[in-house]
This record gives structure tokens, C-alpha cells and sequence, in this order.
């Protein structure tokens, strides 16, 4: 099955595409740019879903639903956010078609022109900053936080599945505050529950901290992110939690009434992740064999493969395998068992170590009379004969949190490894050409340094560390004093 996928160490990005498409994660669809998400890759979609849902909802926040479209007037209101976006916005002009009068086919019908144009969600503040107004009038009606699932649209020229297309599934948080240090603290535990469910379910360790203000979400004053380190030791953004201050209350005149008996602006946050956590997941952990999942994050995490000659053996495994089943099931652990007579036991193997199934079970006749198994993990690609005791489904258990602890460790110390400092411009450009990863240099917080690194290198800074200030120094580039340093890295 892993037959035909490029080297990791050879062609990286080739390795990725390939790896997508054969374990049946995602394809091209006929639209430019969008992507279909097949069943098994959908159903690692549901397991974050269903994780982040029941994190959101434990810190008190409820779901909703808005609007698709945007009147294009709403986007204006907001200077920074319209300009941070509108590039990247498809635009909704006619509301009908006809048949051409040739016969050529369907035609926009130019007498169906929209007296306003709409504007498919990009994010959703200005839409959802207009309903809050109408929600929010006393600081009874505070804190307002809500959540939705839903789907954005962003022109994209050049896309990459789940990485980078013009239209993904996300969640989209936007609360309301009674005072800064509310949304504030909003913005921050956001933060780390992004940063919890990314290390405790996706087995990958992260970086948190602040974007600079050239990085940060068009209308925040402050964007908190956190960073991962992919394989080829580029940086990919997981999450970022953003401090909208009161910048979407003044366009859309959201006003409360304080406790004081006194009109006062509404604090914002808004915060999000979206498919492109299925990149990160793809390319932190899997190997030149397939994916590798994280027991928490499979579809399933066990599979049980019955190897038979005939259907009497068939009908022994399948009753041996059932009771297996069932015991692990009571752990809570999800299990499929494959008893396919259409495919051999050797390419259902290698199926499931190309979709990264954390564990396989192996049973044949011999092991029927050795009352054993051959249990085999894909994260080390090692497996072993087991006895089918009282102590097998704690055993197994016990095999899934290792599987997630080694996976993580592994991502751990690639980081360490893969993460430099560099003190002069020579050294920084040195590092970014041979080695990449995470470089921790001094930057003198001015924005026209901080292009002139990245026209020169296309190393960007992923974030301002959130101890940032601990060492001072000279900033690499311009010599000039540096209050901390800052994190750069080539990024996706």
C-alpha cells in the first residue's frame, strides 16, 4: 500500500500529496481550490471536532449558527479587517441564471444584478458583531460567548490540501466582555485549550505566544498563537486566539449598560482552528510507511484481522474475535474488525499501517489453540505474540497511552533538535539555508526590520514568546537595542 510514496528525505511536499490522496484522507474536487474530504479523513475531522466541542462547551461556551453570506457594506466598517481580507473575498453579484439564447447552456441574467453585493464568509466578526447588537443591552446580557462550526471561503491561487485551500472547515469562537481584563483572560485560556488539546490529542508539543503587528488578525490588537514544527523543520500556525478590544464594538455600536448605570462599549475576542490541524497531524508524526495516528484521533484504534483458510476457521476467529471486541470496548477503546474474505490478510496489513491504526491484531487457527494474538503497534512498527488473559484489554489500554506518549516524545525531541539561537545575521542565514527549525533571535520590534528579514530569507517571525523580555540584546539585522528574543522560522 506505502508502495509509491516519495521519500520524506527526498521530496518532501511530494511525499505529503501523495500520502493525502492514498490513505484516502482527501482528494482535488472539480472546483479549484476546494478539496473533498473523504469518509476516513472526515471521521479524524469528527474526533477533533468532538474533542474541542466538549473543551469549549466545559469553559462555558455555547454553539451557534450565522449567516454564509456578508453584505459587503459590514465589511467596510471595520478598516483594518476589510483591508486585512479583501483580496482574498469572493464576491455574490446576481442572484439568478437563464438559458442563453443560443442555446449554449445557463447564463448569468444580467437583469438579476443584487443591489448590494454579498460577500462568502471569510470569518465571521462583522456579521456576528451585528446580531450583538441586538442581543447585548445590560451587563446582565454579559459574558455572550459563542461558538460555530462552519465553513469559510478564501480565495487562494495556490492551494495544497488541508494546508491551504480556498474553502476549509473551522470553528469560529467570538465573545463579548464586560471589561479588558475579562476578554482578555478570554483570549488567554483560549489559548490553552488550543494548546491542551493540540499536545493531550495530537501527541505534537507547541510554542505559545503573541504575533507581531504586521502577523496579527486584521482588527485585533492582539493575536495569540500557538506554533508546531513539521518534519522538513518549517512552522505551521495550529491556533490563534485574538484580543479584539473594543475595535468591533465601535464599528457595530454594540453598547451595555454597566453596573454604574452607565452606556459602555463591549470587549471582544474572536479565536479559531480549522482543517488545516489535519496538515499539522500528517506531517508531524507520519513516516515513509503512512500515517501515523494518535490513539486519541484514529477513527478506530484497534483492528482485528482474522487469518483463515476456510470458513470454519473463519467462523472460530470470528467468534474469539467478537469476545476480544467486546472486552476492549468496555476500556472505551473503538474497535473494527476486518473480516473482509475480498482482500488477503497481508494487504489488509498493510491498509491499515498506510492509514497510521495506532494497533492490529493479528488471529489465526494456531493462536485459537495457544488461546494468543500477535499484537503489532504502527508507531514503532513492532509486534509481538500476547496471551488472551484476564490482563489483555488493561494490556492493550496501557499500549494506546504509550503509543500516544512515544509519538509525542518523538515530536519533543525533534523540536529540541531542530531548534537553534543565532546571535549574528551570518549565523540566522546560515541556520535558515542548512538546517531550518525554530531560531531564537533578537529583534529590535520594528517592522521594517522585521521585513527586510523575510524579503531576504523568507523567514517570518511565528510569534513573540510569551516570556519575551527575559534576555536583552542587539537585534541581528539592524544592531539596534533587542527587549527579548523572538522566534523566526520558514512557515506554511
Amino acid at each position: 500500500m506505502s508502495k509509491g510514496l516519495p521519500k520524506r528525505s527526498e521530496d518532501y511536499s511530494q511525499w505529503y500529496n501523495e500520502l493525502v490522496k492514498k490513505a484516502d484522507l482527501a482528494e482535488n474536487s472539480p472546483v479549484r481550490g476546494c478539496m473533498v474530504i473523504k469518509p476516513f479523513g472526515f471521521s479524524i475531522w469528527e474526533k477533533m471536532q468532538s474533542a474541542l466541542d466538549a473543551k469549549f462547551k466545559d469553559t462555558g461556551h455555547e454553539n451557534a449558527y450565522f449567516p454564509l453570506f456578508i453584505p459587503k457594506s459590514y465589511l467596510s466598517k471595520e478598516a483594518d479587517h476589510v483591508e486585512g481580507f479583501a483580496k482574498e473575498c469572493a464576491v455574490v453579484t446576481h442572484y439568478r441564471l437563464k438559458n442563453a439564447e443560443d442555446g449554449s447552456g445557463v447564463i448569468v441574467d444580467p437583469e438579476a444584478k443584487l443591489e448590494e453585493e454579498l460577500i462568502v464568509r471569510p470569518t465571521s466578526e462583522t456579521v456576528i458583531w451585528s446580531t450583538y447588537k441586538n442581543w447585548i443591552q445590560s451587563y446582565r446580557d454579559l459574558p455572550l460567548l459563542i461558538n460555530q462550526w462552519a465553513n469559510v471561503v478564501r480565495w487562494e491561487m495556490r492551494t495544497r490540501l488541508f494546508l491551504r485551500t480556498t474553502e476549509f472547515l473551522w470553528q469560529e469562537g467570538h465573545t463579548a466582555h464586560a471589561t479588558k481584563q475579562e476578554a482578555i483572560d478570554e483570549t488567554r485560556q483560549i489559548l490553552d485549550v488550543y494548546a491542551d488539546f493540540v499536545e493531550q490529542h495530537m501527541a505534537l508539543p507547541v510554542l505559545k505566544g503573541v504575533k507581531t503587528e504586521s502577523e496579527r488578525f486584521a482588527g485585533a490588537v492582539d493575536t495569540y498563537c500557538i506554533e508546531t514544527l513539521m518534519q522538513d523543520g518549517k512552522a505551521l500556525q495550529a491556533g490563534t486566539s485574538h484580543f479584539l478590544g473594543q475595535n468591533f464594538a465601535k464599528a457595530f455600536d454594540v453598547k451595555f449598560t454597566n453596573q454604574e448605570g452607565k452606556l459602555d462599549l463591549v470587549w471582544g475576542t474572536s479565536w479559531g482552528v480549522s482543517t488545516r490541524l489535519m496538515g499539522a497531524l500528517i506531517m508531524a508524526h507520519s513516516d515513509d510507511n503512512g500515517l501515523v495516528l494518535p490513539p486519541r484521533l484514529a477513527p478506530f484504534q484497534v483492528v482485528i484481522v482474522p487469518i483463515f483458510k476456510n470458513d470454519e476457521q473463519l467462523e472460530a476467529i470470528e467468534k474469539k474475535a467478537n469476545e476480544i471486541k467486546e472486552n476492549l470496548k468496555a476500556k472505551g477503546i473503538v474497535v473494527k474488525y476486518d473480516g473482509r474474505k475480498t482482500h488477503k490478510p497481508g494487504w489488509k496489513f498493510a491498509e491499515y499501517e498506510l492509514k497510521g491504526i495506532p494497533v492490529r491484531i493479528a488471529i489465526g487457527p494456531k493462536d485459537l489453540e495457544n488461546n494468543t494474538v500477535e499484537v503489532a503497534r504502527r508507531d514503532l512498527l513492532e509486534k509481538n505474540i500476547i496471551p488472551l488473559d484476564d490482563q489483555f484489554s488493561t494490556g492493550i489500554e496501557t499500549l494506546l497511552a504509550d503509543i500516544h506518549q512515544t509519538i509525542y516524545k518523538k515530536a519533543e525531541q525533534f523540536r529540541a533538535d531542530n531548534t537553534h539561537h543565532a546571535d549574528s545575521y551570518n549565523e540566522f542565514k546560515d541556520i535558515i539555508k542548512n538546517k531550518g527549525g525554530f531560531i531564537y533571535a533578537h529583534w529590535d520590534g520594528t517592522p521594517e526590520t522585521e521585513e527586510k528579514i523575510k524579503e531576504e530569507t523568507k523567514a517570518t517571525i511565528r510569534c513573540i514568546p510569551l516570556d519575551y523580555g527575559g534576555e536583552t540584546g542587539k537585534c541581528i539585522y539592524s544592531g539596534n537595542p533587542s527587549k527579548g528574543r523572538v522566534i523566526f522560522a520558514k512557515a506554511y
